[in-house]
Parts: C-alpha cells; structure tokens; sequence
C-alpha cells in the first residue's frame, strides 16, 4: 500500500519506519521541508521524502501533528482519502481552541478542517515506544489494543488491517463523534490495554 505521512515526530516517525518495514510504500513529510529529515527515518526501507502536499496524494494518509497545525494543511487535497488522525490536542502546546474546548472532539475538528476526507482516529492512546517495539502477533495474551473510531465502515476496516499488520489488536470505539472516548484524561488514553481493558475502558469514559 502507498501511504502518506504528515508529521514526523514520535508518532509520524515511528508508524513511517514500521510501516516501512511491512512492505509499504510511505512518503513522510515534516513542516520544514523534504531535506531537513533526519536521515535514519528517510534512509529506513520504503520510506521517502516529500511535501505534505505529496504525502497527501496518497488514498491512506496519517496525520500526526501539532492540533494547532491543522488549519495549515492543505484542506481540499483530502477529499476522498482515509485521513488517519493520531492527534492529541493539548492547550499548553496548542494554545485554547475554542470549539474543542466547547465540546467538539478534536476528531470532528479535524475532519471539518479536511472536506471530504474519510477521518478515522487511531494512535492516538498508545506512546511511540510501545509502538515501536510492542507489538506481538494476533492472539498472543496481553496484545495491546488501538481503539478506531470513524464514520466511514470501510475507512475503519483498512486502518484496523494495519493495526494488527502492526501487531496490536483494533477495537472498534464507535463513529468519529464518540472519539473523545479516547483522548487525553480518558481511561483508555495511555493504558497500553487489551481488548477486554480497551472495551471496558472506553464505556468508562465520562466527559
């Protein structure tokens, strides 16, 4: 599959290199410039270089940025595109964003940013260690889980067949409006759970 990758921090990097390595095709763009990555993440197998405007030409794009930078991305080029948004708004870096704070999952925000595009958010609970070296084949104990919350069935099918490509089981946490099940403060944000935990956690949440 060709991917797209938006933001290379932590997150970005990390799913750029594993994804890499599983035999994808992945075009990684940070907000400086294709020449200013670091050359262990562009040198790493499959990955390349490019614009966000490249790494958006892409039918999978993963978004993993500053929530603050949202507005800077080319909106109109996502129409169509799974978008996936691994997110995590946080005021002290993003400053108040007023429709967040009003209620509006960071999700929903995003995906009123990106006209037309089929949002999912996923990677958002998990911490780019355990995802870069914790994932175990299907059916092992303890797997840790990646909740997947969207509007669109087929969206959520493929970004879930990743998830477990990844080694980490997908848990269907409902359409992109109940995504805030799953961001920061809530039980399953940083709990490294399993199904059962995951599930459990996500009825658990309370706004």
């Amino acid at each position: 599959m060709e991917i797209g990758i938006i933001g290379a921090g932590y997150i970005g990097g990390t799913l750029a290199r594993r994804l890499g390595a599983l035999g994808h095709r992945v075009v990684v763009a940070n907000s400086r410039g294709p020449e200013t990555h670091d050359e262990t993440l562009t040198s790493s197998p499959g990955v390349t270089a490019g614009t966000a405007a490249q790494a958006a030409d892409h039918d999978v794009v993963i978004v993993s940025i500053p929530t603050k930078a949202v507005p800077d991305l080319p909106g109109d080029a996502f129409a169509g595109k799974i978008v996936v948004d691994t997110n995590n708004y946080y005021p002290q870096r993003d400053g108040q964003l007023a429709a967040i704070d009003a209620g509006t999952p960071s999700a929903r925000w995003l995906a009123d940013h990106l006209a037309g595009a089929r949002v999912v958010k996923a990677f958002n609970t998990i911490n780019w260690r355990p995802l870069g070296d914790a994932g175990k084949p299907a059916g092992t104990p303890g797997r840790i889980a990646i909740p997947v919350a969207g509007d669109d069935a087929e969206a959520k099918r493929v970004v879930s067949e990743l998830i477990d490509a990844l080694g980490f089981d997908p848990v269907d946490a409902g359409p992109l409006d109940e995504s805030w099940r799953q961001e920061p403060g809530t039980p399953v944000y940083g709990a490294d759970a399993d199904v059962e935990g995951a599930r459990a956690a996500l009825a658990a949440a309370t706004r």
